[in-house]
């Protein structure tokens, strides 16, 4: 392999169907000074094997798999692996734009000053994909780099990662399920080189079974308020994205309370229409991102 500038970390378990749209779709236009790590976390419904397959024929460059602590304990396994000058996180149910983290790709690369680079969000349902909204942290930004308050949150979804970095600003913190809550406002807290980018990384896309969707509202409003004293943050106590809600309340309807027959209706009622809406979503996207401009802000 060449010199490595980007690695993609996804980490994941049992979400086989959303895998194969990953691979099919976002994964199927790396280059070659790109390198794809999958942490699995010991799954059980065929996607272990499936990604080994994948790492056999050299499409995944690094694969590990095997039980995870939690949540941050996977990730943190991925970003260790590393070998490139930047991290991008990939959520294995999200959709991603290759275009626009090819622009924050070279725009790190461009600024070496920079620790992270994000990015506005579109956001959506998987039950009620036609209706896609805009997601952006851009007046938090600003007033953040005026100085006007100390720390500020944004989504990890759109973060690119300059890997040397870690040493200033770490990793995910283990102790906190909202992994990204914390890590925003450490980064932030801590003067990170933070810059924004206009454009969008990514759609979310709110699914059955995320680990959102089965965080209890308790623990949330905890860890908002020891976000809240650590990081001199003056957001709202309660503050949660408007997509963490939604990912809440459809994991209580449909996969909190009743996790079995939550996979059962992805794998057998929802894939033939998933492939479909996962096509659409990423036409979409690409649309946003060929047809807008977009500038970076630092």
């Amino acid at each position: 392999m060449a010199e490595v500038n980007i690695s993609y970390v996804v980490c994941t378990k049992n979400r086989l169907p959303f895998l194969k749209i990953l691979f099919n779709n976002f994964f199927n236009q790396i280059s070659n000074d790109e390198e794809i790590i999958v942490i699995d976390g010991n799954s059980t419904d065929g996607s272990k094997e499936y990604l080994q397959e994948l790492y056999n024929d050299g499409i995944i460059h690094q694969f590990l798999s095997e039980p995870d602590k939690n949540q941050a304990h996977g990730w943190n396994k991925g970003m260790l692996l590393a070998q490139g000058k930047v991290i991008k996180k990939i959520i294995d149910d999200d959709v991603h734009s290759y275009i626009a983290i090819q622009q924050c790709k070279k725009y790190m690369l461009d600024n070496p000053e920079i620790d992270i680079c994000i990015s506005d969000n579109l956001e959506t349902q998987l039950l009620a994909s036609e209706s896609i909204s805009c997601s952006t942290r851009k007046e938090q930004f600003l007033a953040w780099k005026s100085g006007r308050t100390k720390s500020f949150t944004f989504s990890d979804m759109s973060m690119l990662i300059r890997r040397s970095s870690l040493s200033f600003i770490g990793l995910f913190d283990t102790q906190f399920r909202m992994l990204d809550w914390e890590y925003s406002l450490r980064c932030s807290f801590l003067q990170a080189k933070i810059a924004y980018y206009s454009g969008y990384n990514t759609l979310a896309v709110s699914t059955p079974g995320n680990i959102t969707s089965t965080t209890p509202k308790s623990l949330l409003s905890l860890e908002g308020k020891i976000g809240q004293i650590k990081y001199n943050y003056i957001g709202d106590r309660s503050e949660i994205s408007p997509l963490s809600r939604l990912k809440i309340f459809i994991g209580k309807l449909i996969g909190y309370r009743k996790p079995q027959i939550a996979h059962k209706q992805l794998d057998e009622k929802f894939i033939p229409d998933l492939l479909q809406t996962y096509q659409s979503l990423y036409q979409q996207l690409e649309k946003q991102n060929q047809e807008g401009s977009f500038d970076f802000y630092k």
